[in-house]
């Protein structure tokens, strides 16, 4: 039942759009729109307005260079890369795109991410596709103070199945922020796979 609500109020917005958009001769032809409907269509509208939420990204947009360490072994020392990122507003600043530009054990790694705000369930939310794999990992969180946190799932090629993952983001100002990643370690305990570090480029 719900489905079929979502579609109907797809059906009747997108009804609404075309009336609108129609030359004046035929728009005078479609009925106005009920009250329900346009209750309906202004309440799908507010949604997909970016607000307070998304400014609150705005330091994590721009182009950075990165230091990042990996824990293949948590008993062992990590492995350590530079590279970088950029990050810009698609979409009329409802979403961050991320274009990463790196390696990983002396190979080239490119990533592209996406960040943003979704006003209907009141979550931030992150996705992320790579040059390295041939899946996508999603995470949705909330912002405490300067730390945004995540937890969502990514697929695990050792153990083929899907493994749940945590990352935090801290904000340390404008120009600075870091990312970090706890996931199941060999012995199925939480550990610290990544630590990347984003600094500004003026």
């Amino acid at each position: 039942m719900k489905s079929n609500s979502v579609a109907q109020s797809l059906l009747v917005v997108a009804g609404i759009v075309f009336a609108v958009q129609a030359p004046a001769q035929e728009a005078k032809k479609q009925p106005a729109p009920s009250a329900e409907e346009k209750a309906m269509m202004d309440k799908m509208m507010q949604a997909g307005v970016p607000g307070a939420a998304h400014k609150k990204l705005e330091p994590l947009a721009g182009r950075f260079k990165i230091r990042t360490r990996a824990w293949m072994d948590p008993a062992q020392p990590p492995e350590e890369s530079t590279g970088t990122s950029e990050r810009k507003w698609i979409m009329g600043n409802r979403y961050l795109q991320e274009n990463f530009q790196g390696s990983y054990r002396g190979q080239p790694f490119t990533g592209l991410g996406t960040m943003g705000y979704d006003n209907v369930v009141g979550k931030y939310f992150g996705t992320w596709i790579d040059s390295m794999s041939t899946s996508t990992t999603t995470a949705r969180g909330a912002l405490d103070g300067n730390v945004l946190k995540y937890e969502g799932t990514m697929s695990d090629p050792m153990s083929g199945k899907e493994a749940p993952y945590t990352m935090l983001y801290t904000i340390a100002g404008h120009d600075s922020h870091t990312m970090e990643m706890w996931g199941p370690g060999p012995d199925g305990k939480n550990v610290k796979w990544m630590e990347t570090t984003y600094t500004r480029v003026k």
